[in-house]
């Protein structure tokens, strides 16, 4: 069966819109009816994170829905059946993103086939260095029909992005800055002019551009340079204040799409 992120790319070249959101935040049983609003609300993809008690890459925002998730008694093996039930309700494609600490802790091939069997597509481990990937993860990955996406950023090397292309399945995660996650107003000259050296590239994957989304006019621009964006901290922003979930989802994404 192909990969439906592989399917997702393969029929939709422009304005893929894919939304992160922490697993058991803002209530421990939230995961599934966000999924399910988002879809509803038009988003293309979910990545949905592995709560993790030091999320050193992410913004405050991000870091506070990891630790209430967690308070929650949010877990991996509960992430895993959360997922296999809104798998059941959603049809498009689920990437689990996380750091490796919980992962191995759990057991990586373990993770892996139960995360599969869940209906996870896809896996975004930033802190997976790319040699323990090809050395030990790679085979399993690929025998599970798991994609897997690395992230580069303005200070990665040509040589380094090109080792990366080969090695991702999928899509490229292309962070727009070399700082943590959070939202930002729009994108410098020197961010454009990295998008653009992205474009000048031709990589085999289509990239995505992440980090600093949160409106209508970040999400245009990292479309016209990418196949499309992924927002996080202004959606679990939307979460935490929210009074009507299912509306408030999709006034959000209406906001950033049209």
């Amino acid at each position: 069966m192909k990969n439906r992120i592989t399917k997702l790319f393969a029929s939709k070249k422009k304005n893929i819109l894919s939304v992160f959101y922490t697993a058991g935040f803002p209530a421990l049983n939230d995961t599934t009816s966000i999924a399910v609003h988002l879809e509803s609300a038009g988003v293309d993809m979910i990545e949905i994170g592995i709560p993790f008690s030091d999320p050193i890459a992410d913004g405050p925002t991000i870091q506070e829905s990891n630790k209430i998730a967690l308070d929650q008694g949010m877990n991996v093996e509960l992430l895993l059946k959360q997922v296999a039930e809104l798998r059941a309700k959603i049809k498009m494609p689920i990437v689990l993103m996380g750091y490796l600490n919980p992962v191995m802790q759990y057991g990586v091939e373990k993770f892996c086939k139960e995360a599969s069997t869940a209906g996870v597509d896809g896996l975004i481990l930033p802190d997976l260095p790319i040699d323990e990937y090809v050395n030990h993860y790679k085979g399993l990955m690929e025998s599970l029909n798991l994609s897997i996406s690395f992230l580069i950023s303005p200070t990665t090397s040509e040589a380094r992005i090109k080792k990366i292309d080969a090695l991702s399945s999928g899509f490229i995660y292309a962070v727009s800055s070399s700082s943590t996650t959070g939202a930002k107003q729009e994108f410098s000259v020197e961010q454009q002019a990295y998008f653009k050296k992205l474009q000048s590239l031709k990589l085999t994957n289509p990239f995505l551009i992440g980090f600093g989304i949160s409106s209508h006019k970040t999400y245009s621009q990292a479309c016209e340079y990418g196949a499309g964006a992924i927002v996080g901290s202004s959606f679990i922003t939307c979460l935490k204040e929210s009074k009507n979930q299912k509306e408030d989802i999709h006034q959000f994404v209406q906001s950033l799409i049209s």
